[in-house]
Parts: C-alpha cells; structure tokens; sequence
C-alpha cells in the first residue's frame, strides 16, 4: 500500500477519516505497531520518561533520538516515522534547528520532525521546512516547557491563555506545518483551533473531535505504570503478565524444571 506521508494526512482530514498515531522507541514496538496498521509513528522524546527512567523528557540528547529513530526505521515499513526533537536541539538559533532537523532524516531515516512550541518557534519552523523537512507542530501541554507551565497541567485555561494557543495554532499554520498535535486542552478550545485551521489537529488529552489521536504504546499496552493520564485508555496490562512470566522463569530455573529435555541439544 505504500508508506504513508504527509499528504495522506490532508486526505485523511478532507475524507474525514481519523488518523492513528503511537510513539515506539525500538525495532521491536516499530515492528508491532507497523504491522498493525497504524498510519504515523512518533519516536517521541517521552523515551525520557518510558524507556530511560527520568521524571521529565528534558534529559533526553540528540544522539539519543537519532539512535532510537534508527532503529524505529530498521522496522516500519508502512507507517510514516516521525523524529521528536529533544529540547535544546531547536531553541538556541535557526541555523542550529535546521541542521538537527536535518540529522532525523539524514542519519535517522525519519520522514518528519515534530518541534514543541508556538508563535515563538515559527521562524525554525519555516527554516527547517524550507530546507526540504516536513514538520508537525505541537501545542497546549509541551512537555519541554514543564518549569515554565509548573508541571503536567491542563493547558488553555483563562482567556489570554486560549488566545496565545489559537495564534500559536495559525502562526504555525503560516509557518508551513502539515500537522498539528494539541496536547491537554480543553474539548471547547479543541473545537475553536480545529475550526481556524486547514490542516490535520492530532490530539492527545484534547477530546474526540481531532482529526486523529496519539498516545505512548507503553500506556496503551500497559507497561508503564508510574503514573496514568486521565487521557490514557489501557488496551491491555501487560506489566503484571511480563512479571509474572519473569517469575515462573525464575522458579523453574531454581527447580532445575528448565531447561527439558527436549529444549537442550543432543
């Protein structure tokens, strides 16, 4: 069927047909989630938090992103694979966004860049598409801006706080994004950004009425348990199967029950 791309994006949202985001980290998780079909992947910076065990994604390095975009890659053979860019990679100046923009798709094997932030980070924006990279934009809750907004909070709240996020919206619009996803906002402002936009809303904590959704596949499935966002649905608990499977290894080896005969050479 082909790797989906940005203008299938467009179309998707002209047909009104949702479009399904994840995050994977590994070859392993892009396998699984390519072959069930999803549309895009995002090689989020949440691997901070999920696969490296800080309380924030602020720690997480270019090299980083690159290694797991890599290997992401190596695995999706349909889905469009779409590179986070970790704080401090876009922030410092136009010409530093570009060039690590560029190493997503050049040494990553990313299709596109996803980039935190608003009207502020318009001008990397139109630079980073202007040298030929595909960007989405991110509004509401940004994760990177989490000492500014005094933690993981609900984002859009009091009148100047809707306007800045319905200009941030437009101003990245203008900028040349092909996307937009709007993280923990309130399902009214939802439905006014949705509104003043021509492009596809991906929402995550914004409610039922964006074009599509995103969520961490170590939410959806289960494996991630330190804390759940009200947004989360759990597909599966895979945490308390994996331990427990853990454990049955564990006594069969202290049983000498494993290995059999028949899973030892002859």
């Amino acid at each position: 069927m082909g790797r989906f791309t940005i203008n299938d994006f467009l179309k998707k949202k002209i047909s009104a047909e949702k479009i399904t985001m994840i995050t994977a980290y590994d070859y392993t998780f892009g396998r699984i989630v390519d072959e069930a079909g999803i549309d895009a992947i995002l090689v989020g910076d949440s691997l901070g938090m999920v696969v490296q065990g800080f309380d924030t994604t602020l720690p997480v390095t270019m090299d980083e992103m690159i290694y797991h975009t890599k290997m992401v890659c190596r695995a999706a053979i349909n889905a469009m694979v779409i590179g986070d860019m970790p704080f401090m990679s876009y922030q410092v100046s136009i010409a530093e966004a570009v060039a690590n923009a560029g190493r997503f798709i050049k040494e990553g094997g990313a299709q596109a860049v996803k980039i935190e932030g608003g009207i502020e980070i318009a001008p990397q924006v139109k630079a980073i598409i202007a040298a030929g990279i595909p960007v989405m934009g991110h509004i509401g809750l940004t994760p990177q801006s989490i000492n500014i907004m005094g933690g993981f909070k609900v984002q859009g709240k009091t009148v100047e706080a809707k306007q800045l996020l319905i200009k941030s919206a437009n101003a990245l619009e203008e900028a040349g994004v092909f996307s937009i996803v709007l993280e923990a906002v309130p399902v009214i402002l939802t439905k006014q950004i949705i509104e003043t936009l021509n492009i596809p809303v991906i929402g995550i904590g914004a409610g039922p009425d964006c074009d599509g959704q995103i969520l961490v596949l170590h939410d959806v499935i289960g494996l991630f348990d330190r804390f759940v966002p009200k947004f989360v649905r759990r597909y599966v608990h895979l945490k308390p199967q994996a331990v427990s499977a853990v454990k049955s290894y564990i006594n069969d080896v202290k049983q000498g029950a494993f290995p059999s005969e028949e899973e030892s050479f002859k």
